[in-house]
């Protein structure tokens, strides 16, 4: 498992570098003024910084609990990047229409592409971060 302050670390440079890249692709593409796509990605990245943390470590208890560790092979790693954009996106989707003053579908739309550039991001993040930060090595059992 891993700690809190490594929990901290990796929410904290997953939503900066995300924001730093995507702010201004999203501006640009629809045509939005940079500072209302930059509230918008604060905001969002706010949430996500929050639900980063919680999701993930909810994600290793139920790995933890299912396998005995919290080590990821492909199809958790899927699972993971699915199960945490659609719960982002069911968070986000309402407040991010009423700021942009969009409707429901654009705002879907727009929120689309960013679902599809985080679901790759946080794919090869989380690959990237593994590995520069790996899990600590397990306590050993003791046999009985």
């Amino acid at each position: 498992m891993r700690s809190f302050p490594d929990r901290v670390r990796h929410a904290l440079m997953f939503e900066a570098i995300g924001l730093a890249i995507i702010t201004p692709a999203t501006a640009w593409l629809y045509d939005k003024p940079l500072l209302d796509m930059g509230v918008v990605g604060i905001g969002a990245a706010t949430l996500a910084t929050v639900w980063t943390f919680l999701f993930n470590l909810g994600f290793d208890h139920a790995l933890r609990r299912l396998h005995g560790h919290a080590r990821k092979a492909l199809r958790h790693r899927l699972l993971h990047s699915l199960l945490f954009e659609l719960g982002l996106l069911v968070m986000l989707l309402p407040p991010m229409a009423w700021y942009l003053g969009m409707t429901l579908w654009q705002t879907l739309l727009l929120d689309l592409f960013i679902v599809a550039f985080y679901l790759i991001y946080n794919f090869i993040f989380n690959i990237i971060y593994d590995r520069v930060f790996p899990l600590p090595a397990a306590p050993q059992r003791q046999p009985a």
